[in-house]
């Protein structure tokens, strides 16, 4: 007959593993988007229709992205950088219309970058409640995406300034126009950007993973 005390124990050992084994998930989950190597980092990279390389580049150039900023304009200005296959999108404000074309141009000669969709308004900084309505309402649209079933949500970059939805990722028409559709019904959307990269059905075909022969 098992020990008591030593089959209880075990049992406490097994519960304190799946519990860390939970937090652990939830933490990279969040900390998903920064990650190049490892598990989670490959099982993000299978699940992107850009290739391995696109996303470590994409990475760097957000990485890299505040520090030219800062050469080229200062602190002058509110800045959010999103780099998709290498195509980048610049949001957020600046100061001065000089200064909206020097951050532009600041990131056009950034290594990797195909190109710059500068979408800088010259006016104030927005405020905090500015910033956080429009993170709540980027989470409504990717849950939304979840949601409909019909739209690959880990496949559209949502980016939300101001009320204004950005959609980033390679997808068909098809796609495209759903997900734009789905996103005009979220509250609080004030525009949708469409800022799709268009993949014919079979362009896209030959990036979805090969049944196993049998």
């Amino acid at each position: 007959m098992k020990d008591p005390q030593i089959q209880s124990r075990r049992w406490a050992r097994a519960a304190r593993l799946a519990l860390v084994a939970v937090a652990a998930g939830t933490l990279l989950g969040a900390c998903a988007p920064l990650m190049v190597g490892g598990f989670v980092g490959g099982a993000l990279m299978v699940a992107d229709r850009r290739t391995s390389g696109a996303q470590v580049e994409d990475q760097a150039i957000e990485l890299k992205a505040g520090t030219r900023l800062r050469e080229a304009i200062g602190e002058r200005g509110h800045f959010n950088v999103t780099s998709y296959n290498r195509a980048v999108l610049l949001t957020g404000e600046a100061a001065t219309d000089d200064d909206r074309k020097a951050a532009e141009q600041a990131i056009a000669k950034m290594e990797n970058v195909r190109s710059v969709l500068n979408e800088l308004e010259v006016m104030g900084n927005s405020s905090l409640t500015s910033r956080s309505s429009d993170s709540f309402i980027s989470g409504r649209v990717k849950a939304a995406f979840v949601d409909a079933k019909d739209v690959h949500a880990n496949v559209v970059k949502v980016v939300t300034e101001r009320g204004v939805v950005y959609l980033m990722g390679r997808v068909t028409e098809r796609e495209a126009a759903r997900a734009a559709e789905i996103t005009r019904g979220i509250p609080g959307v004030l525009k949708v950007v469409r800022v799709f990269e268009i993949l014919t059905d079979a362009e896209l075909a030959d990036l979805l993973p090969k049944p196993a022969p049998k």
